[in-house]
């Protein structure tokens, strides 16, 4: 049986087209799934994202077991109320998943992990911190929801009072604020490649908060527009554009890990040091198809010197009006490339991601 959100009727009676994710019957669009794409990149759009697991993990040894765990470094979260993004990796530097982890307290963090994971993540974490002083707790009460585009700070201003929105309106990027029982924790993050807010509320509040944000202006948006949000921003995919097999050297993903410390033995860095020792062979690029059509996953590209490549994320972008990538490829200097459509070899344009930046083209 599917798994709902607890918004689950609000968006029924939006009229929601639901569609099946990681076991989640979730909004897909509520009718159009272009309006809700242009709606985040001009004004602001709400998305549900409930489905996403957060855990939480608390004691002496949390800073060390995490540091061990992620290939980021969490002791870039010298202050409470910071965040940083960091992929999880196995033995083999292949990527179990990439998260969001959040310094709550001064020997606490929050972790938001992806849904089509979130069993598999949290029995790893325990199984990895056995060890640990530290305890970990699964937090499937509490719901996600993420308000994003240029006027979503502006929207929040009528939802919280006073004191809180002028908190809101000074945080930066990757930053967030939470209430003392951290039933409230509202950080300014995303993936859509706008400005917005994330906010973690119990069950009991969200229906709520979900209505005052909509009566204020701000539309309902399903998992198709966030898909393409995303990608138009170079955002990866999990399971997409990367996953256990691929590591974060061949995902354009290599700014989160952390060698700073160079007896931080995370899980996974001696099988990224023997990457690097060894030449990385791949990477991802953008591509951009001008002529009419669509660039699909699993699509092969054909290099002018350099062999071939495949997307692994694939789409049409709203904002520009024709078909973009992610393309896993051959490193080296690659100035041209053909994708196949009808048995025509067809050029597309390779652009490093972003596509789309604060709602302008990039390229």
């Amino acid at each position: 049986m599917a798994r709902h959100s607890p918004l689950y009727e609000e968006h029924a009676k939006a009229k929601a087209h639901f569609v099946d994710f990681a076991g989640w019957e979730m909004p897909l669009h509520y009718g159009s799934q272009i309006e809700e794409h242009h709606q985040v990149r001009q004004r602001a759009g709400i998305f549900d994202v409930s489905h996403m697991g957060v855990i939480d993990l608390e004691g002496e040894e949390a800073t060390a077991f995490l540091r061990y765990l992620l290939a980021n470094d969490v002791a870039k979260l010298s202050d409470v109320g910071r965040a940083l993004y960091t992929c999880m990796l196995n033995p083999q530097g292949g990527v179990i998943d990439d998260l969001i982890v959040y310094r709550v307290a001064p020997t606490g963090y929050r972790l938001v992990v992806n849904a089509a994971t979130r069993d598999k993540d949290i029995a790893w974490i325990k199984e990895k911190g056995a060890g640990y002083k530290v305890s970990i707790s699964e937090r499937p009460e509490m719901c996600i929801l993420a308000v994003q585009g240029p006027q979503a700070i502006a929207a929040a201003k009528s939802i919280f009072d006073e004191a809180l929105y002028a908190q809101l309106e000074a945080l930066k990027p990757f930053h967030f604020i939470s209430s003392p029982t951290r039933d409230l924790q509202i950080a300014r993050t995303g993936y859509t490649g706008e400005d917005g807010l994330e906010i973690i509320v119990p069950a009991s509040r969200a229906t709520d908060l979900w209505a005052r944000f909509v009566h204020q202006g701000v539309k309902p948006c399903g998992l198709g527009a966030r898909d393409t949000l995303r990608l138009e921003a170079g955002l990866n995919l999990y399971g997409t554009d990367m996953d256990e097999t691929t590591s974060p050297l061949i995902s354009n993903l290599s700014w989160t890990v952390s060698w700073n410390d160079a007896d931080r033995n995370f899980i996974g860095r001696r099988a990224l040091e023997k990457q690097l020792d060894e030449n990385v062979k791949e990477r991802l690029i953008g591509l951009v198809m001008e002529e009419p059509g669509i660039l699909r996953n699993h699509q092969k590209v054909w290099l002018t010197e350099d062999g071939e490549g495949i997307i692994t994320s694939g789409g049409f972008s709203p904002t520009l009006g024709h078909a973009i990538a992610l393309a896993r490829v051959p490193v080296g200097e690659v100035e041209k490339a053909t994708v196949e459509r009808r048995g025509k070899k067809i050029p597309v344009k390779i652009i490093k991601p972003p596509f789309v930046r604060r709602g302008k083209k990039t390229f």
